[in-house]
């Protein structure tokens, strides 16, 4: 189910953004079989060995391959020859030392759409460095930019770089190229970049400073903890809520909720009397609880939410009624986004166990007995799903 039914999506098996890519694309309905390794990596970190918490890898088959035997890189090439869309998210040449290139795939899949994630790029001199997120996003300028007056930029989790500027711009990217494809019938490369798409988010940022709206330095702007009115503030249950009513009218509803006379408080934009609206403020919002300060703004348009910690969140009322949040073998995680009005997504199933559906994959992809037995005796597929997990 998903409006993505039908494609055929081959995964080459690495860490962050394009699990989570690949992961989009399953729970839109895409069909993904997923190349890990016979042995386990070093990924950063350690999950266990229960694949139901490994979240980024749900919805999707497994097939363990030996890539350093040639009998893995040739059902490799041969699952690829009929997929519709290649992820791959290792550093650049990787590919190509395994004889699985650009150049080898689309010359034995010329439709094919090959997707590749990386930090840097595919070219450029900072290409072949290793990273992750926080130095994507230091290149881009974006982490220059979050943080608070007078302290060090603060890594906003690897949201930015990893899931926004990576996994979202390859998947846009993938798409785009497949519609590409209904017209030329080509298939082609998407060089997806971290530095690249976090770059691309802070567009409208470039815009303001251009313009002389937005300085350069921490905290001193209207989306950066810089104005007062658009920022959080601690509770007298020491919990958070969060105010961001930009517009006058909804400026000006926040003041009726909080029952303050606009003429005894600075006016919105007067940043020279922001510190003592912020100082009010924080006076204000320590009198009562967070779910006191619910109440206060039920149904306003104050531009007001509490901050709910990532275990609250799932029991929100709003996201309840919504399935914001669904349980998978257990495990309370984000469901699928967006939400279509024909093509409904089904529910994604949990991660596999590593290897554990060589068998279904390679008969569904045209492979014979006789061959799947050949991989095993070479030692280029392991489908034994107690090694796999162990």
């Amino acid at each position: 189910m998903g409006p993505l039914t039908g494609l055929r999506v081959v995964e080459m098996a690495g860490i962050g953004p394009a699990p989570f890519c690949a992961m989009l694309l399953a729970d839109m309905g895409a069909e993904i079989v997923r190349i890990d390794r016979t042995a386990r990596a070093d990924l950063g970190l350690d999950l266990g060995s229960d694949p139901r918490f490994d979240l980024l890898r749900r919805g999707r088959k497994s097939i363990a391959l030996d890539l350093k035997k040639s009998d893995a890189i040739a059902a490799t090439m041969r699952l690829i020859a009929q997929a519709d869309v290649l992820i791959e998210g290792f550093r650049p040449g990787t590919m190509e030392r395994l004889g699985l290139g650009p150049d080898e795939c689309l010359m034995a899949n010329p439709k094919l759409v090959y997707g590749r994630m990386t930090g840097f790029g595919q070219t450029g001199p900072e290409a072949s460095r290793a990273g992750h997120d926080i130095n994507y996003i230091a290149l881009s300028g974006v982490l220059s930019a979050i943080g608070r007056k007078g302290a060090a930029p603060v890594p906003p989790l690897n949201l930015v770089g990893d899931f926004g500027g990576g996994a979202m711009f390859l998947a846009f990217g993938v798409l785009a190229a497949l519609f590409e494809r209904g017209r030329s019938g080509k298939g082609q490369v998407v060089d997806a970049a971290m530095v690249d798409g976090s770059a691309y988010l802070s567009t409208a940022i470039h815009g303001m400073t251009a313009l002389g709206l937005w300085q350069e330095g921490l905290g001193s702007n209207i989306l950066d903890s810089g104005a007062p009115w658009y920022d959080t503030y601690a509770t007298s249950d020491d919990k958070f809520v969060s105010i961001g009513p930009v517009e006058n009218r909804f400026f000006a509803e926040l003041l009726v909720r909080l029952k303050i006379d606009p003429g005894n408080f600075p006016t919105q934009h007067d940043r020279s009397r922001w510190p003592d609206m912020r100082n009010r403020l924080t006076e204000i919002f320590r009198t009562r609880t967070r779910d006191e300060w619910c109440e206060v703004f039920e149904g306003s348009d104050a531009c007001f939410a509490p901050v709910l910690t990532l275990s609250e969140a799932p029991q929100h009322p709003h996201n309840r009624v919504r399935e914001t949040f669904v349980d998978i073998a257990g495990v309370t995680q984000p469901g699928p986004a967006p939400r279509f009005s024909r093509s409904q997504t089904a529910l994604p199933h949990a991660a596999p166990v590593i290897g554990a559906n060589a068998q279904e994959i390679l008969r569904d992809w045209g492979f014979s007995p006789d061959e799947l037995d050949g991989l095993r005796q070479s030692g280029a597929l392991s489908d034994n799903k107690s090694e796999a997990a162990a």
